[in-house]
């Protein structure tokens, strides 16, 4: 797996790879702006660096959408162009690809930048919409042949046992195709395959979980009871985030670590297979479990492993579960993987968890006096 940094990503993996910040540094790092945060704009400009970008947005987003007002629709795109806010929906990141004729690997960069998931494979719309854009098809196109197609089986249950490669078949068969006709013959073939929750995520979640619900004291000791969801968010999960819904008052900085943050009730949501697994839950249960969930050595466990030895291999680590699960790779100028990058710092005398929290709680001093 070839990883390639942008020279700004670079100097701030280096700077972390140097080891020297306490937590309260760390805190008033992120607090006084000092990383330059990524932001959609400045990667949008990037896969489309041409001047008739606000434009060609604005006139294919009025075509897309003939019923919305025109000067919503033009709000909406410059709010996209002057950094107030990002698209959502994974809908109106394909009209944008669809727009400025972005390739699938560009698709796939903005999909998992706005929304924890690159393209998706197994979900039907998604694998359509890709298959038109990759043969220089128009939106319209796209939807209204996915409007045409019988509709997914709904699953009463989550396929627990399904082939891990799956994605990956699909994948293959669907670039196989060369014609509406065939790809609407091999859509219907695979109807009982697509799904939208990404199961190779949820496995993750389900390994790392266990863990926490099912402490170990160690072979000498009686077993712990067994904890509840609410437990295991308290006891692991909060690392010192606080709780209020108001963010009115706080920082960029604060506002992007706290959204999202998981909950009981988003943990409940997931195991019950109602919602996805979150790219920031799925790293917080890294940082937390410090990925030992098995008896399996590590050379990660030897005290000889300098800081930026530990900090290589848990980057070509967590990179690796990050593109198995199709989320994107580690970005050192987004805050959260930021933060997370420098939870992997921690030495013998300190977890990864109570590193993370120490920064989270200098963040956040003033919420919590």
């Amino acid at each position: 797996m070839e990883i390639q940094l942008t020279y700004r990503a670079a100097a701030e993996y280096d700077h972390l790879r140097m080891g020297s910040m306490t937590p309260a540094m760390a805190a008033e790092y992120l607090q006084d702006g000092k990383i330059l945060l990524r932001s959609f704009q400045e990667s949008l400009r990037e896969q489309y660096p041409y001047p008739d970008l606000q434009l060609r947005l604005v006139n294919s987003f009025r075509a897309y959408e003939p019923d919305a007002s025109p000067a919503s629709v033009t709000k909406k795109i410059q709010n996209w162009l002057s950094g107030k806010n990002q698209p959502s929906s994974r809908e109106d990141i394909f009209r944008i690809a669809f727009a400025l004729d972005l390739t699938e690997t560009q698709t796939n960069f903005l999909l998992g930048q706005c929304t924890d998931y690159g393209i998706h494979y197994r979900d039907g719309k998604d694998v359509i919409y890709t298959w038109f854009l990759r043969n220089d098809y128009g939106y319209e196109d796209a939807r209204n042949f996915y409007e045409s197609l019988p509709a997914v089986p709904y699953m009463m249950e989550f396929p627990q046992s399904v082939n891990t490669h799956i994605t990956k078949h699909l994948q293959n068969d669907f670039y196989s195709v060369h014609s509406v006709e065939k790809l609407r013959r091999v859509y219907i073939k695979n109807l009982s395959n697509f799904g939208t929750l990404h199961v190779r995520a949820y496995q993750y979640f389900e390994k790392y979980l266990h863990q926490l619900i099912h402490p170990d004291t160690g072979w000498d000791s009686v077993s712990e009871e067994d904890y509840s969801l609410e437990s295991v968010m308290e006891q692991y999960l909060s690392l010192q985030m606080p709780s209020r819904r108001n963010r009115t008052r706080y920082s960029v900085t604060q506002k992007l670590l706290k959204q999202n943050w998981p909950n009981a009730t988003a943990l409940k949501n997931i195991r019950a297979h109602r919602a996805d697994v979150p790219r920031k839950l799925l790293l917080i249960l890294y940082v937390v479990t410090e990925n030992v969930v098995d008896d399996d050595y590590s050379e990660l466990d030897e005290d000889y492993l300098s800081i930026q030895d530990r900090l290589n291999n848990h980057w070509w680590i967590l990179n690796a579960i990050l593109t198995d699960c199709g989320m994107p790779l580690l970005d050192p100028r987004n805050v959260t993987d930021w933060l997370v990058l420098y939870a992997l710092t921690a030495d013998e005398d300190e977890s990864m968890s109570e590193r993370m929290a120490s920064v989270i709680d200098n963040l956040f001093q003033e919420e919590h006096e």
